[in-house]
């Protein structure tokens, strides 16, 4: 049995008063431990730190030092805002006092949580692993005009993840979270589409997706295709059904953890 241990609210981001918690197992620090940033979803615009728990600690469970981040939302905060905070939480855990190996650190989170582990990929060419992570944005506005935006069926606030009904599309909800992270800005949708950055530089991906899901699997599809013409080492999973992130945890878990293995 593991003896996890969660430090809560520490500020990494006093400018902005972002803070993390950080899950570790007590009986195994060491130098040698591979370290995890776990981001919690919520379309860029809702969710916190205390929706990763259980990933975190399951994390923990396995060996790693996970740090698990709040950070600016939109549409207080726009693109590239949370990218830009979680780069300084990435330079924060190498610089601090933690037992860790710093040549080993890894990204991972669910739906827009999934879309900045990508970016942490890109940005940095760290491993990571991204399930139902958000990834066609202008592409997906540009062909879908008819769509109108709304957020009537988007989850409210402070509704724990658990209970959120993340199963299925909803095109709608879509629409207007991907436009609330850019305010409707088109070129900064451009800017902010991942599809339209994908390099030789990146980081190996693990990407985890339903077949018939709220994240398009075309965008999946494209990324991957992406990832192939650039020479970046990836995995794919796709799920049956419907589900969201969390929603096939025991189907993603055991291959992201082996991803981890193998690239970390």
């Amino acid at each position: 049995m593991a003896n996890v241990k969660i430090e809560k609210d520490i500020t990494y981001n006093s400018k902005y008063g972002l803070q993390m918690d950080i899950y570790q197992d007590m009986d195994n620090v060491n130098d040698e431990r591979r370290a995890i940033i776990d981001i919690h979803g919520g379309g860029w615009w809702l969710g916190y730190k205390e929706e990763e728990s259980g990933w975190a600690s399951n994390f923990a469970e396995n060996g790693y030092i996970v740090f698990v981040p709040n950070y600016r939302l939109a549409p207080d905060a726009l693109f590239p805002a949370p990218i830009e905070d979680l780069i300084g939480l990435y330079n924060w855990i190498k610089d601090s006092d933690y037992q860790f190996d710093r040549s080993k650190i890894g990204a991972v989170g669910m739906s827009a949580g999934g879309n900045l582990a990508m970016e942490l990929g890109l940005r940095l060419g760290i491993p990571i692993a991204s399930w139902s992570g958000i990834i066609d944005l202008d592409h997906w506005i540009e062909t879908h005009p008819d769509v109108v935006a709304s957020k009537k069926n988007a989850p409210i606030p402070g509704t724990p993840v658990e209970n959120i009904n993340q199963d299925g599309g909803n095109d709608p909800y879509y629409k207007w979270f991907v436009l609330n992270y850019v305010n409707n800005d088109q070129e900064l949708l451009k800017e902010a589409s991942l599809l339209n950055r994908i390099y030789k530089s990146a980081g190996p991906m693990f990407i985890a997706n339903s077949l018939d899901e709220i994240v398009p699997m075309d965008g999946v599809l494209k990324l991957q295709e992406e990832l192939t013409n650039n020479g970046i080492e990836s995995v794919f999973q796709t799920v049956s059904g419907h589900g969201h992130g969390e929603a096939y945890m025991e189907h993603a878990q055991k291959g992201t953890l082996a991803f981890f293995d193998d690239h970390l």
